[in-house]
């Protein structure tokens, strides 16, 4: 908990790693704590998240020689909605914070008509949080599937867009009205989107970047989910008919889609996405503004 308290201390600083992960005892180690190892993510950032004190217990013993993988494993509480709520309330507000799946095996970012992965993902990290500050946003997301066809290269939009669980980037606040509504669990992260929309009126995604997962794979929610998507897709529907209709995949599976806003692209170069730069010593000159000698 050291970590923690320095965070506390110095919020803006860093940017930590959530992973809510249930019965996933050994694929969150050989995917997701993997690949963040692989994509140069200090493991000082990462904290798991889950259910109960007896998960806690499993997770460490299979852990028990890959500690170096992450901070902390966190007791929360079952479910991904209440997850989310209740990692939003453990850290302070102001908090940057990142929360990934516990089943991802890469990142990927589309250049040309190819996508390629990722080998180090501290640059975009920072620079999302910084497209936040800069855009006056609180919430960003990634294409929610890694599909070059469909990804666009430099796309990073300000509209109504759905940002996935997966992988999606908040300054957290404590405000009820951002929470999900536990009727949508199994699409939390649409209301989600919803929800910080209508409160900020902007969403960054950033359209060429995705990641690669097995959706639906065993823990989590679970394989079998014809039923909890049918009654997610229809509070959804409900609540939000301006804004959400109904679809239906090939198997049968209910699904939502959101309403389809114009928007206005803002061009970035991934090749040079801006670093943090080094603090400079105190200029001693009284006019530094005025005559622009720090610039």
């Amino acid at each position: 908990m050291l970590y923690y308290k320095m965070l506390n201390n110095e919020l803006l600083k860093f940017a930590v790693i959530a992973i809510p992960t249930f019965r996933r005892y050994q694929s969150v180690r050989t995917k997701t704590l993997e690949t963040l190892r692989r994509t140069k993510i200090n493991p000082c950032r990462i904290f798991l998240f889950v259910a109960n004190e007896f998960e806690k217990g499993i997770y460490e013993h299979e852990l028990i020689e890959h500690k170096h993988l992450y901070n902390d494993i966190i007791v929360g509480v079952k479910g991904i909605r209440n997850q989310r709520i209740f990692i939003s309330k453990y850290f302070k507000e102001g908090q940057y914070i990142i929360s990934c799946d516990d089943d991802i095996e890469d990142f990927y970012i589309k250049k040309g008509e190819e996508k390629y992965i990722m080998s180090d993902m501290n640059q975009f990290f920072d620079y999302s949080f910084k497209q936040l500050e800069k855009n006056n946003a609180y919430l960003w997301g990634v294409y929610p599937v890694s599909n070059t066809f469909w990804m666009k290269e430099n796309d990073m939009t300000k509209d109504l867009r759905y940002a996935i669980g997966v992988c999606h980037g908040y300054i957290n606040r404590h405000l009820d009205c951002l929470y999900s509504n536990p009727l949508s669990e199994g699409k939390e992260d649409y209301e989600t989107s919803i929800l910080f929309y209508k409160h900020d009126g902007i969403i960054l995604r950033f359209n060429n970047i995705s990641f690669k997962t097995k959706f639906n794979a065993v823990g989590g929610l679970g394989k079998y989910r014809f039923e909890m998507n049918k009654k997610n897709s229809e509070y959804l529907c409900n609540a939000y008919p301006d804004i959400v209709s109904p679809k239906t995949r090939k198997n049968g599976m209910c699904e939502v889609r959101l309403k389809t806003i114009p928007y206005t692209p803002i061009i970035f170069n991934p090749d040079v996405i801006p670093l943090k730069k080094k603090n400079k010593k105190p200029c001693d000159n009284p006019k530094c503004e005025e005559d622009n000698c720090c610039k």
